[in-house]
Parts: C-alpha cells; sequence; structure tokens
C-alpha cells in the first residue's frame, strides 16, 4: 500500500491552540500557535530559505551530499545548523532540512512575540515548544503497531525535535528498513538528521544494539522508537508511550 498521499501527520486532536498550514515552494508547513499567524511564518519561511537555497547555487555538493560536509564558517546560520547536524549523525547536511526549517521558524515565532508556544510540522518531523504534554501518533505503515501508539513528550523535555525515518513510506531516502524510527532531540535539525541516520543501520531487530551504540555517544539525544514489522524498540529513560 502506498501512504505518501496520505496527511496523517496532519491530524491534531484536543488542542485550544490555532491550527493553520502555510507553503511555500517545497517548504509545506502544520502550525500550531496561539493564534493564526500565516504571514508572518511565511515571511520567516522565506527569510530562511533565500540564503539556504543561495547557498545550495553556489554549492552543489551540499544538495546530494550522502556523507557530512564540513563546517564552513562562512555559511547562513541555516547551513551552519544543517552541516552540524550532518557532522553528528554521519550523514548528508540535506538529510537535517525538514527539522531545521522547522526549529527556525519554531523559534522565531516565539522570539518576536508573535507566541509563547508553538509546534510545527513539517512532512512529518516535528518542532515543540508547547506549554502542556504532546502526543503523537506513530505511523508506521503495515505494521500492527501502526496509530496504535503515542509518544508522549512532556513539557520538560521541550523544546524539542521529533523526527521521523522510515525504509518502506514516504520520500525521504533509507537504506534501512524500519517501517519507521523516530527520534527525539533537543535540536530538531539533528534529531530529523539523526533517524536518517539510525534508519540507514535497522535492517532487521538484530540491528537495535547498533542502534543503541551509536546512541548512548551522543549529547541531548533524548529517546528513539523504532518500529520494525512486528518489533518494538524504546530507548531513553524519560521516553513514555501509550495507547492511542
Amino acid at each position: 500500500m502506498k501512504y505518501s498521499q496520505i496527511p496523517f501527520y496532519r491530524v491534531f486532536i484536543s488542542t485550544s491552540l490555532k491550527t493553520f498550514r502555510v507553503v511555500y515552494k517545497e517548504t509545506d508547513l502544520q502550525v500550531l500557535a496561539e493564534k493564526e499567524l500565516i504571514s508572518e511564518t511565511l515571511y520567516i519561511i522565506r527569510n530562511i530559505r533565500t540564503p539556504l537555497e543561495a547557498y545550495i547555487l553556489k554549492n552543489p555538493n551540499f544538495l546530494k551530499a550522502k556523507k557530512p560536509l564540513p563546517m564552513d564558517k562562512t555559511a547562513p546560520s541555516i547551513v551552519k545548523s544543517m552541516l552540524k547536524a550532518g557532522i553528528i549523525a554521519g550523514v548528508g547536511p540535506m538529510a537535517s532540512v525538514a527539522g531545521a526549517i522547522a526549529e527556525y521558524v519554531g523559534k522565531t515565532l516565539i522570539e518576536k512575540g508573535y507566541t509563547s508556544q508553538v509546534a510545527i510540522e513539517n512532512g512529518g518531523d516535528i518542532y515543540l515548544a508547547l506549554s502542556k504534554t504532546a502526543k503523537v501518533a506513530l505511523f508506521a505503515g503495515d505494521s500492527p503497531f501502526s496509530c496504535k501508539l503515542a509518544l508522549v513528550i512532556n513539557t520538560d523535555l521541550m523544546p524539542c525535535g521529533v523526527c521521523t525515518s522510515s525504509g518502506k513510506i514516504g520520500h525521504s531516502l533509507s537504506f534501512g528498513k524500519a517501517d519507521a524510527i523516530t527520534v527525539i532531540h533537543k535540536n530538531a535539525a539533528i534529531a530529523d538528521a539523526l533517524a536518517t541516520s539510525f534508519g540507514n543501520i535497522l535492517k532487521s531487530s538484530q540491528d537495535f544494539k547498533k542502534v543503541i551504540s551509536k546512541a548512548e555517544k551522543i549529547s541531548g539525544l533524548l529517546g528513539i522508537i523504532s518500529i520494525l514489522n512486528d518489533k518494538l524498540f524504546i530507548w531513553g529513560k524519560n521516553i513514555k508511550v501509550e495507547p492511542v
């Protein structure tokens, strides 16, 4: 079954916050904020995409690299955050683009005083900065766990990124076979890159140990939830899941 057209990550339940969508070029965000901020969000997206696009034109390898690229002190801030994420995760910088944009938009909305709390979803990758506990349903294609479990993110873990990679569904490149691997990290760009990295490792349930070995060395990593067929793997002392 193909799932790429199903907006499973666009369903919000039991929230008093305003929900709105903002689309600019390839960036397609669903936003939760205290009020509707469509024009403000669009302005921020343009401001972050313009230097990113200009950098890619001058450095085309940035777009295509599957391995980490060195830090560039002259690069725009969004590029630096993506380069750093790629280095930490051991993947190309574009593996972190969705998380990086989500976090930049969310932080900017708060810093400018437009809202005191926000959730930004960008293609299934999420930046959370809320005043109440958030629950994120886990979608994993044909796995028996799909849409049956929710990841519980308490306020003491926020702000954070909650990002997912899959070797079976979606458009993101993955060399693994996980139905879904979700990473929670204090930085959304790093969470996004790590989801790709861990997803590439996970080809069988025996690879969970390899993921743990890598995870234990990474600062700021809060947790991992991986679904592979009928196997569920959870890592992280503060990570909770509950039935949807």
